[in-house]
This record gives C-alpha cells, sequence and structure tokens, in this order.
C-alpha cells in the first residue's frame, strides 16, 4: 500500500475538520460573534428591524388561528394547531429580524466575555430598543387585523380565544411558563450554527414544542395582549401585571440567566480573555 504523501495527509484532515460539528467553544464564538456584530448596528436600524419582527410574529397567532378555525374539533388538533405557531418565529429568525429573546442570549454573550459597566449599557440599550419595537410592531399588526378587512372574519373568533387564554393565566403561572420558552429559543440560537441547512427544521421544532407546552412568550403573546387592548377587552395594567411583564421576567431568566451561564459554563475555562 502506497504511503500517503503530505499533500494527500493534509486534504484528509482538512476533509475530517470539516465534517466535525462545531464544538461548544466554537459555537459560543460564533454566537458571541454576532452578539457584538447587533451592538454595533445603529439605532434606527434596531428600530426598523424590531418593528419588523413585532408585526411578522404575528404569523405565529394567525397561523394557530386558521389551524383551529379549519381543522375538525378532535383530540389532535392541538398537536397539529400548534404547528401554526411556529410560522412567525420562522419568518422572523430565518429573515434575520429583530426578537428580542433572540437577544437575550446573542448580546450578554460579549458582556459575559467582557464585563464592564460600558459593555452593560450598550446592552441594555439595545435590549431596550428591541423590545420596545417589537411590541410597536405587535400593536401595529394588532390594529390592522382588528379594525380593517384585512382578516377573513371567520378567523376572529380563535384569535380572541388565542388571546384570552395567552394572557389569562395568572401572573406567577405566566412567570413560571416563560422560563422554558426563554430556555427554547436560547437553544435555538445554539443549535443554529451546527444546523447545516437543517436550520428550518430546527426552529419548526422548537417553536412547536413552545406551544405544544402552553409555555409563554412575550412578543408573540404581545400580538394576542394587543388584540385583546384596541378591542377594548384588556386594560393598560392588567395587561402589564398580569402578563407582559411577568412573561418578560421569566423569558429573561430563561433565556439569559439559566441558558447563557450554562452555556457560559461550559466554555469559559477554555476562552481567551
Amino acid at each position: 500500500m502506497t504511503p500517503k504523501s503530505r499533500k494527500e495527509r493534509d486534504q484528509e484532515d482538512r476533509s475530517i475538520e470539516s465534517a466535525k460539528s462545531l464544538g461548544a467553544k466554537l459555537i459560543f464564538e460564533v454566537i458571541r460573534r454576532e452578539g457584538d456584530e447587533e451592538l454595533e448596528r445603529p439605532i434606527r436600524s434596531l428600530i426598523w428591524s424590531g418593528v419588523a419582527a413585532g408585526i411578522m410574529i404575528s404569523m405565529s397567532v394567525l397561523g394557530e388561528a386558521i389551524f383551529r378555525t379549519y381543522l375538525p374539533d378532535t383530540p389532535w388538533r392541538p398537536l397539529l394547531e400548534n404547528l401554526g405557531y411556529s410560522l412567525g418565529f420562522l419568518v422572523v429568525i430565518l429573515g434575520g429580524m429583530q426578537l428580542f429573546t433572540e437577544n437575550t442570549i446573542t448580546t450578554v454573550l460579549p458582556l459575559m466575555s467582557r464585563p464592564g459597566l460600558r459593555m452593560l449599557g450598550r446592552v441594555a440599550r439595545l435590549w431596550t430598543v428591541v423590545l420596545i419595537a417589537n411590541v410597536v410592531g405587535a400593536f401595529a399588526i394588532a390594529i390592522l387585523y382588528a379594525h380593517t378587512p384585512a382578516l377573513p372574519s371567520e378567523l376572529m373568533p380563535a384569535l380572541m380565544e388565542l388571546s384570552h387564554h395567552a394572557t389569562g393565566m395568572p401572573a406567577g403561572q405566566s412567570f413560571f411558563r416563560a422560563i422554558p420558552a426563554g430556555v427554547i429559543v436560547a437553544a435555538i440560537v445554539w443549535m443554529l450554527p451546527n444546523s447545516e441547512g437543517f436550520g428550518f427544521w430546527v426552529i419548526l421544532t422548537f417553536t412547536w414544542l413552545i406551544a405544544a407546552g402552553d409555555f409563554t412568550h412575550v412578543v408573540a403573546g404581545s400580538v394576542e395582549m394587543a388584540l385583546l387592548m384596541v378591542t377594548g377587552q384588556l386594560a393598560l395594567w392588567p395587561a402589564l401585571s398580569g402578563f407582559f411583564i411577568p412573561v418578560l421576567a421569566g423569558n429573561v431568566v430563561g433565556g439569559t440567566v439559566i441558558f447563557a451561564l450554562i452555556t457560559y459554563g461550559q466554555v469559559r475555562h477554555e476562552l481567551k480573555h
């Protein structure tokens, strides 16, 4: 058997390296760099991207409502109906729009790598801008759905049912249901660099899990909250205290405090500071 030349061995080594999955350290670095890029974006870009995400995430609520309206009322309907919830996330994440719960991990990794007041201020600024923009987009699309003939009238009962369910939990339950949703969205961010063209299926599967598990998500839920508010069925303080603030806190705990700390713990001794 002829010995391999150095060139052949180098080529084989490169093939093996390219075929290997990214390790935790490399995934951390990919997401950290994405976070750095997000922190460098102009405020105007963040605002428009955040508003767009708030509008397009409404496809999650709309998708569920369409399934609920047209599928027969059977025990298996919820499992299929919850696939509709994935539609908005597919558009927003694959479209590169600014979704608040994604930012809870992508931008916190640079903060963990280079802690300091200046970096904390930059992260807080981005979170605030993106969250407000997401909510503005949610209200804009809610007004369109509720006060124009943009949607067939037969979809409105299902939209309202979904909205009452999403915002009708006690505040404590909303908080704890939001923690798994924050973990799941952060896990999607962590898995995408290794998905190798299967990002669609990663997002579809795990956002379906959020809906199937009846977990709460602050941006998708803001569309449902806004629908009730613009139709006069939910007042401002109950919306904030019963839904928005608890779910926001739960998503941040799940996406940042739990998931980001776990991922940082895997690699912190390997990182070069």
